[in-house]
């Protein structure tokens, strides 16, 4: 039985998200606070297995309140977002930055016709995100001059021409450390299928911009790749790349592994265009979405590498690779910035 605290500052919402989880078998709403100063109280006293937290709350908001939680007593905290205007979507990712392990918009009432189906997607979310039992955190270390050899990959790797980023929950936070670590001059195009809750993707490039020194842009169907820009792929759409790998393509053909836009379409897209001259980064996320893909970029002799699993929240994604032993690299979010400076700043 799933515990879950709910977090919001409106008793009719407190009510609507109650009704919602309880209705699950699996799930027990053990108590509901009203603001972020009775939720760190309530964490300690009834020991919930994941928390939803609203945002903008009185005496407490959400942030402070996830960031108390997350330093004196760390449970997965699922922000609920009523609202998506941009405020409330760049305070949504500061909260994933202090320790919050996914975001959602909060499901359309009964009577929408959209209710079932965010109902539903909600719950499951509220659910899996309650096995992720510590938020895990990466240390930092010293970044060594070059990244480890692996033994199953014996060639030099080739300069590339694109990187290739897929990730699921747990994934912005280290997406936007990968960017933060990568200088200016960094010579590579960079695609990235983020898979996230619709209306979140424009802030979350937002958001990525304010701390990266590459542009980062929201893909656009015809769009030139140019070197050192970052393109994350929009709402409902596949990121795929033409053939002669100039220019990127979006395409609204049915999802893969359920997925819109899919990770594995980006992957395919990539090694049909590059080959070897690409590397592909799987990082934490549930699901298997992007591996068979990797393995196939790595067969066509590109680098390949995916997020260990002491660093990734669910590490999903990367063991589903590793099991196809798809990966010639399994890193730390800061050993990826590492091993990406060094194969694309290479002479």
């Amino acid at each position: 039985m799933v515990k879950v605290l709910i977090v919001d500052d409106s008793a009719s919402v407190r009510m609507f998200l109650q009704e919602l989880l309880a209705a699950d078998p699996g799930i027990e709403v053990i108590g509901t606070a009203g603001d972020g100063d009775e939720a760190v109280g309530a964490v300690e006293r009834l020991n919930p297995d994941v928390i939803t937290m609203d945002i903008y709350m009185p005496r407490m908001n959400g942030l402070i309140a996830t960031r108390r939680i997350m330093e004196t007593h760390p449970v997965p905290i699922v922000v609920v977002s009523g609202d998506l205007d941009a405020e409330e979507v760049a305070s949504t990712f500061r909260a994933l930055e202090a320790g919050a392990v996914t975001a959602l918009p909060r499901p359309q009432g009964p009577g929408h016709p959209d209710h079932e189906r965010e109902a539903r997607s909600f719950v499951q979310t509220v659910k899996l995100m309650a096995e992720v039992r510590v938020v895990k955190r990466w240390p930092q270390r010293d970044k060594p001059g070059s990244f480890p050899p692996s033994p199953r990959q014996a060639m030099v790797p080739v300069r590339p021409k694109a990187v290739a980023i897929g990730a699921s929950t747990g994934g912005p936070l280290v997406i936007q450390t990968i960017l933060a670590g990568l200088s200016g001059d960094f010579p590579v195009p960079i695609l990235i299928v983020q898979h996230m809750a619709m209306g979140f993707i424009k802030g979350f490039a937002e958001w990525l911009s304010l701390t990266s020194a590459l542009p980062v842009h929201i893909a656009g169907n015809g769009e030139r790749l140019l070197p050192g820009h970052a393109y994350v792929a929009p709402d409902g759409f596949h990121m795929l790349v033409t053939d002669d790998g100039t220019t990127i393509e979006l395409k609204g053909t049915p999802p893969e592994n359920g997925l819109r836009p899919s990770v594995s379409a980006l992957f395919r897209s990539v090694t049909q265009a590059f080959g070897a001259q690409a590397v592909g980064v799987l990082l934490t996320g549930m699901g298997s979405d992007g591996a068979r893909e990797l393995k196939r970029l790595k067969e066509a002799g590109a680098v390949t590498i995916v997020q260990d699993r002491e660093s990734s929240v669910i590490h999903g994604m990367p063991g589903e690779a590793l099991k196809l032993e798809a990966a010639t690299h399994t890193l730390p979010p800061d050993r990826i910035v590492t091993a990406l400076t060094n194969l694309a700043m290479e002479k």
